[in-house]
């Protein structure tokens, strides 16, 4: 848990946090997804999402949230708008921290910023996806209140992965 001395910052990502972004999301795809993706596919996603992708993709808008211990990035987070119909307006894409960082409360952090920024845009419901071999993001997701709502299937390479919806009201 965060002691009276962890501090953490989080704020709109910026195209100047690309390269530590990019790092981010290598080291918690490999530690999330290693034995669940296949590699090749797994490898490959991680390959294409280079310092100069997150540039492009960082912007200040707000869709893109990032969170700094020290100065430094280790996790960040996207969001907006639900990609399914439904009662469910604002989704979170994504949500990782560095390794280090994980399990220390950060994370909850990152995603209490993400469900502010979610409830000012008036986007009423949250959902967020995670594959349903990957138990840490399960346990993450069932801890801050969210119940699965739904499933489907997703392909990576030759394999075919459920992944589940948790739902916040």
């Amino acid at each position: 848990m965060l002691s009276e001395r962890s501090h953490c910052d989080i704020r709109p990502g910026q195209p100047a946090d690309a390269a530590a972004v990019s790092e981010v999301f290598r080291t918690s795809w490999h530690n999330a997804y290693q034995g669940i993706i296949p590699h090749l596919q797994l490898d490959s996603m991680i390959r294409r999402r280079t310092s100069d992708w997150w540039a492009k993709t960082l912007r200040s808008d707000g869709d893109n949230l990032v969170l700094e211990v020290s100065g430094d990035v280790v996790g960040y987070a996207t969001l907006g708008p639900s990609r399914t119909r439904g009662r469910f307006e604002g989704e979170i894409y994504e949500l990782y921290m560095a390794p280090p960082h994980q399990g220390l409360g950060f994370g909850e952090c990152l995603f209490e910023a993400c469900r502010y920024r979610l409830d000012e845009r008036r986007l009423r419901g949250l959902l967020v996806w995670a594959l349903a071999d990957n138990a840490s993001a399960s346990d993450f997701y069932w801890g801050r209140g969210g119940r699965p709502v739904a499933t489907a299937y997703e392909r990576f390479g030759p394999s075919r992965l459920q992944k589940v919806a948790f739902g916040w009201d």
